[in-house]
């Protein structure tokens, strides 16, 4: 646990720098609380990608916690920071996100474009599923690259779970559907199903998206139970636009933040969970299968401001 803190610390060094550093030398010492203060603070953190509207509400806060005060200093201010994204964005923090509670076997249907670390992904869920003794199933259902298929096949070795696949082209709800039923006859707690990268703009992968949840739902009633997009946190605002056009076409219950690890738009958390009302549920901070973490939103701010 202690390695996975010093690893989320570690991964958001280069935003926290950007941040921290340009605070820093915006008030030194105790400074006077101007309005050019209160505008250059805004600005610092809309450049670290926390969002123009909770930057605006943190210097607004900022503003009549200490309008009367002669001086502030850097941790006052840092402490206002902290206190606001956290009480904006704490609702959507999960409790508990263990999976004691799970009905088995539970789906997770994961979907994302091409490049954002979908497959790896996956990889570190069966990993972490798999280390709290759950019996893991996934489906190869991303059937338009054997690479995906091949890379999937790399993390059933690595994790030592189980697999479904067929060969390249083969219809992916096929292939669904076949993991749907090998989850119920091999008394599989977990099923992770891999999915052909898209963007909403595609009707025809949209389609057959809706089609493999029908699948999956016709042989395990009220499967998948979350989909969970993964999301490349170096695309920094980006990310968020790409985050609603999936929550436009889906359903989507949580994100899966990947690659953490030394970007500088760490920030871009914020946004996304306060601005799209959906819960970032993983962070990804590393290309080992054990470089996986439960979000939770004290910790990141501890992180992002230590």
């Amino acid at each position: 646990m202690i390695q996975l803190l010093n690893s989320l610390k570690s991964g958001l060094r280069r935003t926290r720098d950007n941040l921290t550093n340009s605070l820093k030398s915006l008030i030194p010492g105790k400074k006077g609380l101007s309005e050019e203060l209160l505008a250059e603070i805004e600005q610092v953190l809309i450049l670290g990608d926390i969002g123009v509207n909770t930057a605006t509400d943190i210097a607004a806060e900022i503003k009549q916690r200490f309008q009367k005060e002669k001086e502030v200093n850097y941790d006052q201010v840092v402490s206002v920071i902290k206190e606001e994204i956290h009480s904006t964005v704490d609702f959507l923090t999960h409790k508990d996100n263990g999976i004691s509670s799970l009905k088995s076997p539970y789906v997770i249907l994961v979907v994302g474009v091409n490049g954002t670390g979908k497959t790896t992904s996956i990889g570190k869920l069966a990993h972490y599923y798999r280390s709290e003794g759950k019996r893991v199933l996934l489906a190869a259902a991303d059937t338009y690259r054997a690479a995906a298929i091949d890379q999937l096949e790399k993390w059933k070795d690595r994790t030592g779970v189980e697999i479904v696949k067929n060969e390249e082209g083969t219809d992916p709800a096929a292939v669904a559907f076949d993991s749907a039923q090998a989850a119920l006859a091999r008394d599989i707690d977990v099923l992770l199903v891999d999915t052909a990268g898209r963007i909403h703009t595609n009707v025809n992968l949209m389609n057959e998206l809706e089609k493999i949840k029908r699948v999956i739902g016709n042989v395990i009633p009220g499967a998948p139970h979350k989909i969970l997009l993964v999301i490349d946190a170096n695309t920094g605002q980006n990310a968020i636009s790409q985050a609603r056009s999936f929550t436009g076409s889906l359903d989507v219950d949580g994100i899966f933040l990947t690659k953490l690890d030394g970007t500088a738009k760490g920030g871009v958390i914020i946004p996304i969970m306060r601005e799209l009302k959906i819960p970032i549920e993983f962070v990804g901070i590393g290309e080992q299968k054990e470089d996986i973490k439960l979000f939770n939103i004290k910790e990141y701010l501890n992180a992002l401001f230590a």
